[in-house]
């Protein structure tokens, strides 16, 4: 009896705990004090592309564009780089204490920098720089004890620099560069500073305070008496202590070099000499964490194959744990120190850090040597949907509606919302990773292309997946954000049946035609036959027809007849399906009167896993 009241009172502690984490950021009338301060900075800010799609009226903003949020559905990401913004940053951002990082930069935003960011106690990435901001460094700047990365250069601030900033001992980057600053200079404790650009300060750049690294001293001089010790003894003696010393350290390396032979032929595993520390390369990747490689070596059991989470065409992703105990996902790239590992690298490294949605995948740090290059991500503790459809108990419906929603809201960010936009050209279920709460982040952007505005497709050489790529991208090579939709109505149909592309048209005997059997059962309403076995009866039949519907209308022949990914969101969110669906009808009708080739000749290539194919092909894994 004592027991279950114990266990009772413990439910009700947690449930009021709950309840408070819930409502604390509630006022006393049921406002979200984070909404409002959210509609306050979108009130100052002057959006031409209209990307600020939120609602006052909202009560969670943790679904809004541009906003990332915590497990506990605090904000904590303020991220609208290279979007056009104008007019001015609100004071009302102070509110929003719960920000570990602000991205603004590349903008046109005006007026002064609100001192109120100095009540941001979590904020370690503050990013405003390329903008038009006037008057002086707010000195309030100051007490943010956990700011790691500053960067206010290329604006229009004026006024001496705070001498406070002196005193941020944690800040590791900071940059002033490209204003009208004056002196006095503090002495800045940041390991880098740049002040370059500032007349009034720097009027040549070659003043020793206009930038600099701070470095550590691997050694300290001996004090006086132990120099005066040390010159006082016979030129023999240190002689002898020399060769002792060398000879010494000979016989360790020796030593030691056979214990590593015997080790590796015990263990028969891969050992890595290779390894230049002092390599560095000026890189400027934002906030991102540099890593050792011993450090990532240590993490993944040096880069045990029992490690292995996931194998791509650039490399193996290892499962490691850093020294703070945190769990990573270590992406090593082949041939790291060849031309095209280094633009594998480069290419992820700039991409992934200037994309932050919470349906993306955020590139937690990075490491450079010599000859390795690898990349450092959070854990997604639920695999990718492709190893999760296959594992029990099965994903439920709701479940595989959100992730799909969840997919869709983060390419759309690819392409319209990120600036230069991305095509990922490889989009698949393997691509699509679960974190804690099953929610999809999409990964992968290794076979992923900087697209300017200016231009409509990038032609290349075709890499991807079998059975996801677009007829046009296969037999051109040119791949645009329509290559992406393709992808994602194969993607759609992938969690509707749970089988890979290629599988779900071979159980039905239909090779090179899995889209025309898709259509064929669609029109004789015999879906059920096209959903998860282990589904059994708990799905919604509207819901099912619906999401097949927005799967053939993704993935019809033309490129210009397919939506673009923010139709496809308002189409999987309820809104304009119905009028999408009776044009691309009467499109697939227009087409097969002009065409005397049948869509299973059209299609056939799609899911031809020929080993000819194949081995044409770089295919990516998942990470």
């Amino acid at each position: 009896m004592e027991t279950r009241t114990g266990e009772s009172v413990l439910c009700l502690v947690a449930l009021f705990c709950f309840w408070t984490s819930a409502n604390s950021l509630l006022s006393p009338k049921g406002v979200n004090f984070e909404v409002v301060a959210l509609m306050d900075i979108k009130d100052a800010l002057v959006d031409p592309h209209g990307v600020l799609n939120w609602d006052r009226n909202a009560v969670d903003p943790c679904s809004w564009t541009m906003i990332t949020c915590s497990p506990d559905k605090l904000v904590i990401g303020l991220g609208s780089p290279s979007q056009n913004l104008s007019g001015t940053l609100s004071p009302s951002i102070g509110n929003l204490t719960n920000l570990l990082s602000i991205l603004l930069q590349n903008n046109n935003i005006s007026g002064p920098i609100p001192p109120e960011l100095g009540r941001l106690p979590k904020l370690q990435t503050l990013y405003i720089y390329d903008n038009f901001f006037t008057g002086g460094i707010p000195s309030s700047l100051a007490h943010l004890n956990s700011l790691q990365y500053l960067r206010l250069n290329n604006n229009s601030l004026s006024g001496a620099i705070p001498s406070s900033l002196a005193n941020m001992t944690q800040l590791a980057f900071l940059d002033l560069s490209f204003n009208n600053l004056t002196g006095p200079v503090p002495r800045f404790l940041a390991k880098t500073f740049n002040l370059l650009g500032n007349p009034m300060v720097c009027a040549t750049g070659t003043e020793n305070d206009c930038n600099g690294t701070t470095s550590v001293p691997l050694s300290y001089p001996f004090n006086s008496a132990q120099n005066s010790q040390l010159s006082g003894r016979p030129k023999d003696h240190k002689f002898a202590l020399a060769f002792g010393s060398s000879l010494g350290c000979i016989c360790l390396l020796i030593i030691g070099f056979g214990f590593l032979l015997w080790w590796r032929r015990r263990h028969n595993q891969q050992i890595f000499f290779d390894v230049n520390e002092q390599h560095h390369e000026e890189v400027s990747l934002g906030n991102l964490k540099r890593f050792q490689f011993r450090e990532l070596q240590m993490a993944t059991n040096n880069f045990s194959n029992k490690n292995i989470i996931g194998k791509g065409g650039f490399g193996n992703v290892y499962k490691g744990y850093i020294r703070d105990g945190t769990v990573v996902a270590v992406k090593r790239l082949k041939d790291g120190n060849a031309s095209g590992g280094e633009i594998q690298f480069q290419t992820e490294v700039e991409m992934i850090s200037l994309a932050v949605h919470r349906n993306l995948l955020r590139l937690y740090g990075f490491c450079m040597t010599a000859s390795e290059r690898l990349l450092v991500y959070p854990y997604m503790s639920n695999g990718s949907v492709a190893s999760r459809l296959k594992a029990k108990p099965a994903l439920d419906w709701g479940t595989r509606k959100r992730i799909a929603l969840g997919a869709a809201r983060g390419l759309l960010y690819l392409h319209e919302q990120c600036d230069p936009k991305i095509i990922h050209r490889d989009v698949k279920a393997a691509n699509i990773l679960l974190d804690d709460y099953c929610e999809a982040v999409v990964g992968d952007f290794g076979l992923a292309k900087l697209l300017d505005h200016r231009d409509s497709h990038v032609t290349t050489a075709v890499r991807g997946t079998v059975g996801h790529i677009a007829p046009e991208y296969l037999s051109t090579g040119q791949s645009s954000e329509k290559t992406d939709v393709f992808g994602f109505g194969i993607l759609l149909l992938e969690l509707i049946t749970g089988q890979r592309a290629l599988e779900f048209g071979k159980s039905a005997n239909q090779k090179g035609a899995m889209l025309d059997w898709v259509k064929r059962i669609h029109q004789e309403k015999k879906l059920d036959t096209l959903v998860d076995k282990d589904l059994k009866n708990n799905y919604d039949r509207i819901e099912l027809e619906e999401m097949v519907q927005v799967a053939l209308i993704c993935t019809q022949f033309l490129p210009s007849h397919r939506p673009k990914m923010s139709e496809v969101v308002r189409m999987l969110e309820g809104d304009g399906l119905a009028d999408k669906w009776e044009a691309s009808q009467r499109a697939d009708a227009t087409r097969c009167r002009a065409n005397d080739f049948s869509s299973s000749e059209r299609y056939s290539d799609l899911t031809d896993d020929s080993s000819l194919l194949v081995q044409a092909m770089e295919l990516s894994g998942p990470r």
